[in-house]
């Protein structure tokens, strides 16, 4: 990891494990495990966000986008400069364009999305030309636990739905 304060790298785990208890509560619900929690430049926690597309049947409704929201809401501002996302899965291309929009300082996520991750593995909106905006980005905060409460997620979606084709 390289981190050479390690009380911030705490830190990091700290905010990042509340962003997997998140991710539980959307599982929970029937939703994709991901979670998200912002905190300002000071580790104060601003907002948190979980999956909700079908829940709100919502197709916007991404974790970072409900945090988003709820961020700017508690501000009074869409600008949240100075602020920090933890998120347990890479951003995809609308979460990532939204984050640019909203200035945040950080980014910090944890496992990869090696099917739409839109700031290093699949795309890298973040250092595009079309990014108005540089942005901070730490991947791979608790990438285990990140990676495997999702993958135990879809694995076990996929159990269930084998057992009710042979029901």
């Amino acid at each position: 990891m390289g981190f050479r304060d390690n009380e911030v790298y705490q830190r990091h785990c700290e905010w990042m494990q509340r962003a997997i208890a998140l991710a539980h509560n959307a599982a929970l619900a029937g939703e994709v495990p991901v979670g998200a929690v912002i905190v300002t430049g000071d580790y104060r926690l601003l907002a948190e966000g979980e999956n909700r597309r079908e829940r709100d049947h919502d197709p916007t409704a991404h974790a970072e986008i409900v945090a988003l929201r709820s961020a700017g809401k508690a501000l009074g501002n869409w600008h949240l400069t100075g602020c920090i996302l933890y998120v347990t899965l890479e951003p995809c291309p609308m979460c990532a364009g939204a984050i640019a929009h909203a200035r945040l300082k950080t980014l910090i996520y944890g496992a990869d999305d090696p099917k739409a991750g839109a700031i290093r593995t699949v795309l890298n909106l973040p250092d595009s030309p079309a990014s108005n905006h540089r942005l901070e980005v730490i991947p791979g905060i608790l990438e285990g636990a990140c990676r495997n409460q999702l993958q135990e997620w879809f694995a076990q979606r996929r159990r269930t739905r084998r057992s009710e084709d042979t029901r």
